[in-house]
């Protein structure tokens, strides 16, 4: 880093970029200047230096599938295109035979790790068929995680039920469930959530939910989708909370920070949000979230399913440790008609070795699979 360090010192944040070489995080107010700041290469530069001394050469993948159990919804986020409402014509909900042939054939097709298990707020299914399905997929896939329901997935199923959140979750995990996804956070400021997602849980409610799942340990990964109506305190409130909460718990196996895709939604046609964030602003989010998280919360996606293959490649250089999943069967962000929302293992597995990184395969825990 040597020759670096003259136009570290000459940065406008540089004493942020000395801290975090010397183990030292940015605090609440360091946030905001590295929002502000435009000295991206440089916060770049460093959070890759800081990623390569923890990872080395390599970026990690899991092998996995998403599957949108239902696309009913009563929730209306302003952000979604996948949604319909109860009894719409081109609405669904997989019955259990569906989930296991979906399963079972993305086994034998691609050896699938991982089933990422999300969909709507549909308030007509009941406990009894996520605990069928986990049971299901667990029993007769035992070698595929379950990593799956948002905390506002939850906290529908705990109303429907009439049950707690800890409850819901402590059945769920006696089912099968062994790891939750980070979505429904958005931007943890309820003055964003009431433009974006009105009728979706609160910030505080996200995170009591992730709190409990933690103290059950029910790992999870923590998101920020940005890009949409947030300024830059808002994610700065964001990322306070979350180091909060992972000061507290030790829940949170990584984080994936997300640009809003507009097209095909509601936020699009009011004139809302017209593009999306582009690719300078996700290298900024990645390697100030390398900052933020670094010794904090581990592995960091590179986000390659909101921007690309290309710029998920720069992503590794700017923080990411973790290329994400293969996503194979995704259907939310393809209705919004961004990109193509799949890809095989094999297209990871090049895409890092055109960087000159190792490619290593994983399990639902960051377990090692194989390495490439």
């Amino acid at each position: 880093m040597s020759q670096q360090t003259e136009q570290i010192q000459s940065s406008d944040i540089g004493d942020i970029l000395e801290n975090s070489l010397n183990g030292i995080r940015p605090d609440r107010n360091d946030y905001l200047r590295l929002l502000e700041s435009d000295d991206i290469q440089l916060m770049g530069l460093v959070s890759g230096h800081l990623t390569r001394k923890q990872f080395g050469k390599k970026a990690s993948f899991v092998n996995n599938i998403i599957l949108n159990y239902t696309n009913v919804c009563i929730t209306d986020c302003k952000f979604c295109a996948f949604y319909r409402s109860p009894g719409e014509e081109d609405s669904y909900t997989l019955s259990l035979e569906q989930i296991e042939n979906r399963v079972k054939t993305a086994c034998n097709m691609f050896k699938i790790r991982q089933v990422l298990f999300q969909g709507g707020h549909n308030p007509n299914l009941e406990l009894k068929y996520y605990e069928d399905a986990f049971k299901l997929i667990r029993t007769k896939f035992p070698q595929v995680g379950v990593h799956g329901l948002s905390p506002s997935e939850i906290d529908i199923i705990a109303s429907v039920e009439k049950s707690s959140t800890k409850e819901v979750l402590a059945r769920l995990k006696d089912a099968g469930l062994q790891s939750i996804p980070g979505a429904g956070a958005e931007i943890l400021v309820d003055s964003v959530k009431d433009v974006i997602s009105p009728k979706k849980i609160t910030s505080e409610e996200w995170l009591r939910i992730m709190e409990e799942a933690h103290s059950l340990d029910i790992p999870a990964s923590a998101t920020m989708m940005y890009g949409h109506v947030e300024s830059n305190n808002d994610i700065v409130e964001h990322f306070y909370k979350l180091t909060q909460l992972q000061e507290k718990t030790n829940g949170f196996m990584a984080f994936i920070p997300w640009s809003f895709e507009p097209n095909n939604t509601l936020m699009q046609k009011e004139g809302t949000v017209t593009n999306s964030a582009g690719g300078i602003r996700l290298l900024k989010m990645i390697a100030i979230s390398r900052l933020v998280f670094d010794g904090l919360i581990p592995h960091l996606q590179s986000s390659w399913l909101t921007n690309g293959v290309g710029m998920a490649q720069l992503a590794l250089q700017y923080g990411a440790d973790d290329f994400g999943g293969t996503l194979i069967g995704e259907e939310v962000v393809s209705c919004t008609g961004s990109r193509s929302t799949e890809l095989t293992g094999q297209k990871i597995i090049d895409a890092i070795h055109q960087i000159g990184y190792q490619a290593e395969e994983r399990d639902n825990f960051y377990n090692t699979v194989c390495m490439h």
